[in-house]
This record gives structure tokens, C-alpha cells and sequence, in this order.
């Protein structure tokens, strides 16, 4: 609690310009809206009473006894999976749309995070809705997060999509280790504009610039609040994790049939910004190395978007989610 006041007392809240009127949201995104109703499942670390968000979408029509679990990026909260969700349910699968402890309407504890925890609560979650396997398509943060739960839960899982996933390299090799005081410090001091630029330039995006206002907006608004703080812990967390716990020397390992989605134009590369200038350039060819990846695994394989950036599934709706319906559906 004294570090939460300690936190308070440090950083800036006051509301970006031009958005004094908007009513703050909370840090579990309270007010900011979902596609589908979203539940809670109660869970527990180091005494920690946390409450973990997801959303369980039925099929459409007749089901094909399957399930779909879709793991979101670092950036975005789960809400941002709606232009895949209907693809999926109107072919018969279920649909487990989870926000991980410290993102979306999940728990945001100041603890440190590790995708060894975040496994072990979805595979509680897929345990509390008595789900025996799931294929699996991830997103980005959401790619490393896949192959440990592949890794350490292999009966869980059936196949996998990582789309536009980090983590195809060791970013330890690139960036030094920095204090979580300063990304804090620069994490509060982002604008709008430069929080808006920053996405668009970091992911390559081809999408324009009002597609990702409400999460601008959300960011925002979530200073407004008074646990805000908090917040920006967790989110530093997660950065400390993705930097801390390189899982590239474990996707060669990963025994399940695993299908790369990759967009041409995605350099994404967690802590470039903290790089010498010298080896920037050589991080983040995500296509290339996941290329390499690939042809040392079991059962792999690459499909590049050409012109598409890190945001495929939404960038490239209607292409990304006939190639993650070909994949699943594929015989077995």
C-alpha cells in the first residue's frame, strides 16, 4: 500500500488536453466497452486476491465440439479480437477470450508478472470451464505466452497461430537492462499524439489513425484514475517480463502444428528504444526469423502478408481469418 502512495505522489495525473470532460475510466477498464459479456475468475498469487476477465463466445450456429483460444498483445486489450470472433464462432468453434492478469478488466497487481503465471491461469480458466484442449491464436505478447502454455501444458493445447509474435529473438542481446522507475517515468509522460504515433510507427501499421482512437482514448482516460499507478506498474511489469523471459530457445521445441502469420512490413522489437544505435537496425525481422524459426520445428509454417503490419487481424480482416480457419480446419 505505501508504494501505491509512494507511486501516486510521483507521477502526473492530470488528464491529456482537449479531454478534461471524459469520465475516467477505472484500470480494469470499467466503462470502456466489450463485444461480448465479460465474466470473472477468482484467482490467487502470493495472497494476492485477483480476478481474472474473459469472454466465452458460443457458436453462432451448429458447434463442432471445439474451442478457439485467442491471446492478446501487450497493447491492446482483449476487446481488440472482434473482427476475428465472429469468423470463428460462425464456423462452429467456442470462442475463450481472456484479458491476462495486469491487462484489459483483469487484476492489474504490482507483483512481478511472469508467462509461466499467466499459463497457469489460463490453464485454470480452461479448467473452470471444464476445457480439456484448445487450438490456440496469439497475438504478439501473446505469441511467447502460447509457447510456454504449448511448452508446459502440451496436452492442452491442439494448434497454434502466432500471429506477428515477439519474442523470435532475445531481446537481452540487444537492449540493456533498465530501471522500471524510468520506463514508468516515460510510459506517463506519453501524449495522445505521441502515444498514437508511437503505435503507428512501432507497428508499422496500415491501418489510419482513427482505427485505434479508442485505445488512444482508453490509455488515456485510465490516468484519470485513482488507482492509476497501479495500472502503470503492471503495464511496466509486462514489459520487464517480455525483456526478462526469452522463450526463442523453446519454439523450436514446441511439439504442436504451429502456423506463423506474419506481416511483411512488422519490425516490432521490445526495447529498441533502449538499444545502442548501433544494433537497432539489426532487431526485430520478425519474417526472417520466424522463417528460421520454422524450418527447425516439428511441424511449421510461415504465410506472410505482404504490405501488412503487426496488427494483421486487423489490418487484413477478411485474409487473416480464412487462414486461421484453413489451419484449424485442416485434417489432422
Amino acid at each position: 500500500m505505501r508504494l501505491i502512495v509512494a507511486l501516486a505522489l510521483a507521477l502526473s495525473l492530470t488528464a491529456p488536453a482537449g479531454a478534461q470532460a471524459a469520465e475516467p475510466y477505472g484500470i480494469g477498464l470499467e466503462g470502456f466497452p466489450y463485444p461480448h459479456p465479460v465474466s470473472m475468475l477468482a484467482l490467487s498469487e502470493d495472497d494476492d486476491g485477483l480476478r481474472m476477465a474473459y469472454m466465452d463466445v458460443r457458436p453462432s450456429g451448429a458447434g463442432n465440439g471445439r474451442t478457439v483460444l485467442l491471446l492478446h498483445g501487450r497493447n491492446f486489450p482483449s476487446s481488440y479480437w472482434d473482427t476475428a470472433i465472429p469468423a470463428l464462432t460462425g464456423a462452429g468453434y467456442r470462442v475463450i477470450v481472456p484479458d491476462q492478469v495486469g491487462f484489459g478488466k483483469s487484476s492489474k497487481p504490482i507483483l512481478a508478472l511472469s508467462f509461466d503465471m499467466l499459463a497457469s491461469h489460463t490453464v485454470k480458466l480452461l479448467d473452470h470451464l471444464q476445457i480439456a484442449r484448445t487450438d490456440v491464436v496469439a497475438h504478439s505478447m501473446g505469441g511467447m505466452l502460447a509457447v510456454r502454455l504449448a511448452r508446459s501444458y502440451p496436452t492442452r493445447v491442439d494448434r497454434i497461430v502466432l500471429e506477428a509474435p515477439i519474442g523470435l529473438e532475445d531481446y537481452r542481446n540487444f537492449a540493456p537492462p533498465v530501471e522500471t522507475a524510468r520506463i514508468m517515468a516515460d510510459e506517463d509522460r506519453l501524449t495522445p499524439e505521441a502515444y498514437r504515433t508511437q503505435l503507428m510507427t512501432n507497428y508499422s501499421l496500415t491501418l489510419p489513425p482513427e482505427a485505434i482512437t479508442p485505445f488512444i482514448e482508453a490509455r488515456m482516460r485510465i490516468k484519470g484514475s485513482a488507482e492509476y499507478p497501479r495500472w502503470l506498474r503492471a503495464f511496466v511489469n509486462s514489459y520487464q517480463m517480455i525483456w526478462g523471459q526469452p522463450v526463442v530457445y523453446e519454439i523450436p521445441l514446441v511439439q504442436q502444428p504451429v502456423l506463423f502469420i506474419m506481416g511483411e512490413r512488422d519490425r516490432n522489437a521490445p526495447g529498441r528504444a533502449f538499444a545502442p544505435m548501433e544494433v537497432r537496425a539489426r532487431m526485430g525481422d520478425n519474417t526472417r526469423l520466424a522463417r528460421e524459426l520454422a524450418g527447425r520445428m516439428p511441424n511449421a509454417k510461415v504465410e506472410v502478408f505482404e504490405g501488412i503490419g503487426h496488427l494483421v487481424h486487423m489490418e487484413a480482416v477478411q485474409r487473416f481469418n480464412a487462414s486461421v480457419l484453413t489451419f484449424l480446419n485442416a485434417p489432422r
